[in-house]
């Protein structure tokens, strides 16, 4: 089967084409980061404006690409949720839309389950069952992975995800937006000794996570900076090293007591945060102590893509699974709700 996945949940338009036999086809992505920028974060209205102009065009760059024509797909998966509900809709309408023009099927798949299993793209994939820590902008869990649809809840974020804290501590330090990458690249400057920062809900057992505690203390220890007249680079620098340091520990910490708790022996880290050095860094020594194994997508698949929901509808096509008549736009959408393929058309 030849499936075309279309990605639109939030800013970045993602259109990828994989093949059950052959695997990834080819695959585009639009990101909107220099639109949103301007206003410190995603605007839902600008962001389903953009998608409208940009996925027709990445659809047939795609096609091009793969030197296929329309008449050559299988089937369509784009985004149901979670995400922004108008962005959700771009892609919904568009796939329900070609679908029944070409006449193919089209199912609506979660977000959230293309970050999980999109490591299944690279060459050395790893088998079920295995740890998922999903970290990204809006997200932090902690899943047990057994099969396709069949995902046990171990953690999750109370409050923030991490991401989201990225930016906002990225914000405090007067840094552009995404935060995440300018935090970790200001980090790196920074002197790991002159702060400590809380590693929040790691006194206790449990693998949830908070930092909103820690979104706080960044903003405290800004203030007391500024007002000693000790804000310059060199400060910013150790402020943002003492914050990245202590969401690595956190997530490092939770990740090992998953592991431990278990039994289990592969770990998938995926998700925006994923792509931090230092994360995988910690990581690479902690599950090596235990004699397991660390899995990430490749580099441009961390971030929202269209390649891993393309996988994803291409497993529950496959199997059978379809949409009805109706186009699914589903703003939030519990991975836990997910179950194993079901033919339901």
């Amino acid at each position: 089967m030849r499936i075309l996945g279309i990605e639109t949940s939030c800013d970045e338009t993602g259109v990828a084409l994989y093949d059950t036999e052959r695997g990834l086809l080819a695959d585009a992505l639009y990101s909107q980061v220099a639109m949103h920028a301007d206003f410190g974060g995603v605007v839902p209205e600008l962001a389903s404006r953009d998608h409208t102009r940009k996925l027709l065009p990445l659809i047939q760059q795609v096609l091009d690409d793969a030197g296929l024509g329309r008449g050559d797909l299988d089937g369509i998966a784009y985004t149901a949720g979670p995400g922004l509900v108008g962005a959700l809709m771009v892609g919904a309408s568009t796939a329900h839309g070609l679908a029944l023009a070409l006449g193919i099927p089209v199912l609506g798949v979660h977000h959230m389950e293309g970050h999980l299993l999109a490591p299944m793209l690279e060459d050395e994939a790893p088998a079920f069952p295995f740890v998922a820590l999903l970290v990204s902008g809006g997200h932090t869990q902690l899943v047990e992975v057994r099969g396709l649809g069949e995902y046990r809840l171990l953690g999750e974020s109370v409050d923030d995800a991490a991401g989201e804290a990225f930016d906002k501590a990225a914000k405090m330090l007067g840094l552009p937006y995404p935060g995440g990458p300018q935090v970790a690249k200001l980090a790196e400057a920074g002197d790991p000794a002159r702060f400590r920062f809380p590693r929040p809900m790691t006194d206790r057992p449990g693998l949830d996570f908070s930092f909103s505690g820690l979104k706080t203390h960044t903003l405290t220890s800004v203030n007391a900076l500024r007002d000693a007249g000790e804000l310059d680079d060199r400060g910013r620098a150790d402020i943002a090293r003492a914050f990245e340091e202590a969401v690595v520990d956190t997530l490092v910490i939770k990740c090992r007591r998953a592991l431990d708790q278990t039994g289990l022996k592969r770990l998938v880290v995926a998700g925006g945060v994923s792509a931090n050095r230092r994360l995988r860094e910690r990581l690479a020594i902690e599950v090596g102590k235990r004699r397991a194994r660390t899995y990430y997508p490749r580099g441009r698949f961390c971030t929202d893509n269209g390649a891993m929901i393309a996988y994803v509808g291409a497993q529950r096509l496959l199997a059978g699974e379809r949409d009805g008549t109706a186009m699914r736009a589903v703003p939030r959408w519990p991975l836990a709700d997910l179950t194993p393929p079901t033919i339901t058309a």
